[in-house]
């Protein structure tokens, strides 16, 4: 699977393309914003204002809305569980 991060006027972009499951970024999501992830410090947690995934199974998009750095989320992607064991 291939992570490429975006900066964005108003937050980040998280490209996810190759053996990336919608479902499994979808649950990354969920887990974050219910606090069960453990992948970013709580302070980044506030900076973010809105996540949304989109895309299908092979090419998903994860757009995180806030006043957040690109280098913080690549921080978070390289501890987040479900996205490198690859299960929910």
């Amino acid at each position: 699977m291939q992570k490429t991060v975006n900066s964005l006027k108003n937050g980040v972009n998280i490209s996810f393309t190759g053996e990336v499951k919608k479902e499994n970024v979808v649950a990354m999501v969920q887990n974050c914003q219910s606090g069960k992830c453990e992948c970013m410090s709580d302070e980044t947690k506030k900076k973010i204002k809105n996540m949304e995934v989109s895309g299908e199974d092979g090419d998903v998009n994860l757009t995180l809305s806030g006043d957040i750095l690109k280098e913080e989320i690549e921080e978070a992607l390289a501890k987040s569980k479900v996205i490198n064991s690859q299960c929910c």
